[in-house]
């Protein structure tokens, strides 16, 4: 025997009936909202689906820092404290959106705090894409000093088969766009002194070799000497005097020079570490 019953739907208390004309209603309202032009672009950057790159702040030593950053790599780094400054000019420079980001990645983070503690940065990746083939050598170049070492741009140019564009590579470290973690602040002047920075000025460059080790004063001190070299009497190899081989020469060993030249003449050969000199 089949049996049928008739079920007729509660009604709604009036409340809830209210509750969902005002939801409606404010659905509604939500076609007369105009998102925010960033919104998009935002979202898909969260995502990883779109060419913007994203960036946050950085506590330093130096002071606040802003990092962009994208599937590549590093990207940009600026000192500043104005996001919108950052934005403006990393937009102009990448030629790509910028945007921030809310939570930026954990690992990155940790490999930044490494790097600036002088611990490895091999985990940390740099996208120089924008970068012409010489700018990009020159960069790469840089990254191979060690902290608390410097290198004279003359150097970074031989180093990378370019001995005479001393001048370019110096133009292309001012316009290094991820300073600190490529470390132009490593490179100096061929007389020995410490010359400018981008990122804060000459003041900024000075504390941050006094952090890394490589004793500004000092170097300011043999520059005004006209010391170039040291020496070391017992293995007859000569050093740039932040070299780490250097460190370990006594002081009653220690020769000086002027120049490659003098060096050379006084029987001694290139330090095959830090290469002052081809032949090296």
């Amino acid at each position: 025997m089949t049996t049928s019953s008739n079920h007729t739907p509660a009604t709604p208390p009036a409340a809830s009936l209210a509750e969902v004309r005002a939801l409606l209603g404010q659905l509604r309202a939500l076609a007369d909202v105009e998102a925010p032009a960033s919104l998009l672009s935002a979202v898909l950057g969260e995502l990883g689906l779109d060419a913007a790159d994203r960036y946050f702040p950085l506590e330093t030593a130096i002071g606040q820092i802003f990092v962009a950053f994208n599937d590549r790599g590093l990207s940009a780094v600026m000192r500043g404290e104005s996001a919108a400054d950052f934005e403006q000019t990393t937009r102009a420079l990448l030629r790509r959106p910028v945007h921030p980001v809310a939570e930026p990645p954990a690992r990155l983070v940790a490999a930044l705090e490494r790097s600036l503690h002088g611990e490895s940065r091999l985990d940390l990746r740099f996208d120089l894409r924008g970068l012409s083939e010489f700018e990009q050598a020159v960069l790469l170049k840089a990254l191979e000093i060690p902290r608390g070492e410097v290198r004279p741009y003359a150097w970074i140019a031989r180093e990378i088969g370019r001995p005479k564009a001393v001048r370019a590579v110096g133009t292309a470290l001012a316009h290094n766009p991820i300073p600190i973690f490529i470390p132009c602040h490593r490179v100096v002047l061929s007389n020995g002194t410490l010359g400018r920075y981008s990122m804060g000025g000459d003041a900024v460059k000075r504390s941050i070799l006094a952090a890394e080790g490589a004793a500004p004063d000092v170097l300011e001190e043999l520059a005004r000497a006209g010391i170039r070299y040291y020496g070391s009497d017992t293995t007859h190899t000569f050093c740039f005097p932040t070299c780490g081989h250097a460190h370990r020469i006594s002081p009653a060993h220690i020769q000086r020079f002027a120049s490659e030249a003098e060096a050379r003449a006084a029987g001694y050969r290139p330090c095959k570490v830090c290469r002052p000199a081809l032949g090296a």
